[in-house]
């Protein structure tokens, strides 16, 4: 899944930090090295090639600087994109347009069944995050369970091998940031093995974990 191509992560930029100068030309994914989110375009930038193409402009969001909300993206978050002389957001959105508008290996597949089936993966997804995020703070892991269950399900809807779509796709990057969070947290706080009895899961989880530290 990596493209072979490594670079340094920059330093995070914070509020004593000067802003880049914009709409100069320079693409940039506006990113924070602990969100879930901007870590779903960072992959895709990484996996298509895009590292000399999309400069990355990490930030402190404990420390964020003030140019950020009130210059490039008025909603204060990340990711944001600077492209075309526009700024665009949305973790789920930015993935389509890198998708649509750059070269490099496709994210995304041409058959009606699996294109109606990841649109509602990708629509699944925010759904899927509030209600582990809801079990954690309710201290009751079966709604958890029963979102890990979808997955489980949804992973066994082509039988193609350990993807969602039968490869490697949009699908795939929309839950990886999230679903190695919660198997961490889960399994050393909650002591909740969340592939245990969901071997599919467990499949993708090997697969897509041992690649993922080497796109980011």
């Amino acid at each position: 899944m990596a493209t072979g191509l490594r670079e340094v992560p920059p330093p995070s930029l914070d509020s004593s930090s000067d802003p880049p100068v914009l709409f100069d030309g320079t693409t940039r994914l506006y990113t924070a090295y602990v969100c879930p989110y901007a870590h779903r375009v960072w992959i895709a930038r990484n996996y298509k090639g895009l590292q000399d193409q999309i400069k990355l402009i990490p930030l402190n969001m404990h420390k964020r600087p003030a140019w950020y909300k009130e210059k490039v993206y008025p909603l204060g978050k990340v990711p944001s994109l600077e492209h075309n002389n526009q700024i665009k957001g949305e973790s789920l959105d930015l993935l389509k347009y890198l998708e649509d508008n750059f070269e490099g290996p496709s994210l995304f597949l041409d058959d009606p069944a699996k294109v109606e089936f990841a649109e509602e993966l990708l629509a699944y997804s925010e759904t899927f995050n509030a209600s582990v995020i809801s079990s954690l703070k309710e201290h009751d892991l079966s709604k958890s369970g029963a979102a890990f269950d979808y997955i489980e399900n949804a992973l066994g809807k082509f039988n193609d091998g350990p993807f969602f779509l039968g490869c490697f796709s949009l699908v795939d990057i929309a839950y990886i940031p999230f679903i190695e969070r919660y198997q961490v947290y889960l399994s050393q706080v909650k002591k909740y093995d969340i592939a245990e009895g969901r071997p599919k899961l467990a499949a993708w989880i090997e697969v897509h974990f041992q690649n993922y530290a080497h796109v980011k």
